[in-house]
């Protein structure tokens, strides 16, 4: 049996990320509206059901992967979400292209999922998950760790 995407976390996390979270109105989780620009490479906007309207590039995306793997590496080396890897210290850097999906899926009507260039797709994008990644959405902040 495979454990890979679990992340055991102890007590004390739970507890303060419980406390720190708490739940959103519906409509604040709900699209209206969610537009997808892989052609041109931008980035992801969605319109919520409250009104508020938000935006991210992909790298910004790619950066903020929800899934253990990705949580487990920001949490080692001390990066925020979103925030990207710092560059590789070599003499002569390897060209790195910009974050970008080859396709992106619903996944029930719940989350978006992304199939990533770099070959990773594991990563399940909440719509409350992306609500808190937005930090234009006060007074919906994404919680202090």
């Amino acid at each position: 049996m495979s454990h890979e995407g679990i992340r055991m976390i102890s007590r004390e996390e739970s507890e303060r990320t419980a406390a720190t979270e708490q739940p959103l109105p519906p409509a604040a989780i709900s699209p209206a509206k969610v537009k997808v620009d892989i052609t041109n490479g931008t980035g992801m906007e969605i319109t919520w059901k409250d009104g508020h309207h938000s935006k991210w590039t992909f790298p910004y995306l790619r950066d903020a992967c929800p899934c253990a793997t990705c949580h487990e590496e920001r949490e080692k080396t001390g990066r925020a979400l979103g925030e990207p890897r710092p560059a590789p210290k070599a003499l002569f850097p390897i060209y790195t292209p910009p974050a970008k999906p080859n396709s992106a899926e619903p996944i029930g009507r719940y989350a978006i999922k992304f199939k990533w260039a770099d070959g990773h797709e594991s990563g399940i994008y909440s719509w409350d998950f992306l609500r808190r990644l937005d930090q234009n959405a006060l007074p919906f902040k994404v919680a202090a760790k």
